[in-house]
């Protein structure tokens, strides 16, 4: 009876450590997936930021570099590939996980940017409700629509004519009758061979002209960005001298052009340009009319 007792208790004892044994086993499993699904989480967040910032800016690894010790970044497809399984996930993970893993992504937002100071761009003023009072710097398309539209009230801004590009250049100092006159943008816009150029043709229409001018096309796209919205203040100056006083003074006038004004001097319209035939009834030079009495 003693033995048996004896094996029982031993039995009991080999039985409690190993199940202590495989509690720490199943701790360290545990342990080692949430270090996994950290990773993984860290990961796609990395992958995410790299996916929008290679769609948002040309590739870094297409530009000349030193030697670099960051890793060889994968392809556009697997990081779309990568990207899509990541969304995924993220949308079966629960809602607490979810904003753990926001936490985390600001936090390795903040930590990027005080290491590094380039690797992820600050947010703007305005996406914070902040407005600093810059005024935004207006885009050279931005611009060819606005003047597109300046004086035709049925562009959509997407055309451009001769004339609204010599406008256009004239009030950004780019024709200047010396460098390049409108002879010059006339003779570059006809080799288009169409009355209206879109804005890609427009680009290629300032290539043009900077290459057979010799003058730099950077300079020309800043002029014409930074000239301000279309207008007409300054752009034809009325000449005054006493010989112009001399031939528009209407008083001065004689004969069929001293009969279309009025004594102020104001143009009578057609009336000043055709005998306009009188049907009242009188004749010519009666200056009586319609002083009779109606009763009778």
């Amino acid at each position: 009876m003693d033995e048996e007792e004896r094996e029982a208790a031993t039995t009991r004892r080999e039985y409690h450590t190993l199940l202590r044994e495989i509690q720490a086993l199943m701790s360290e499993v545990q342990r080692q997936r949430n270090d996994f699904r950290s990773e993984l989480r860290s990961l796609t967040s990395t992958i995410i930021r790299r996916h929008n910032s290679t769609s948002a800016r040309p590739c870094v690894c297409s530009a000349p570099r030193k030697t670099s010790r960051l890793p060889v970044m994968m392809s556009e497809q697997d990081a779309a590939k990568e990207v899509k399984k990541a969304e995924k996930a993220k949308e079966e993970k629960p809602k607490d996980e979810v904003k753990e893993d926001k936490k985390e992504e600001r936090e390795e937002g903040r930590v990027s940017r005080a290491s590094a100071g380039t690797s992820t761009p600050e947010p703007k003023p305005e996406e914070n409700g902040d407005d600093s009072g810059t005024p935004k710097a207006i885009t050279l398309k931005e611009q060819f629509r606005n003047f597109s539209k300046f004086g035709d009230t049925k562009s959509d801004g997407k055309m451009m004519t001769l004339s609204q590009a010599d406008k256009w250049f004239k009030q950004a100092k780019v024709i200047d009758g010396k460098t390049i006159t409108t002879t010059d943008t006339a003779i570059t816009f006809n080799k288009f061979k169409t009355k209206k150029i879109t804005f890609t043709e427009f680009e290629k229409y300032l290539d043009e002209i900077s290459k057979s001018k010799k003058v730099d096309a950077g300079s020309i796209r800043n002029k014409l960005k930074d000239c301000g919205a279309p207008g007409t203040s300054g752009t034809t100056s009325v000449v005054k001298s006493s010989a112009v006083d001399r031939l528009t003074d209407t008083k001065k006038f004689t004969g069929s052009h001293k009969l279309r004004f009025d004594a102020t001097g104001r143009g009578k319209g057609i009336a000043g340009r055709k005998d306009v035939p009188d049907g009242s009834g009188y004749v010519s030079g009666y200056k009586n009319k319609n002083t009779y009495d109606k009763t009778h």
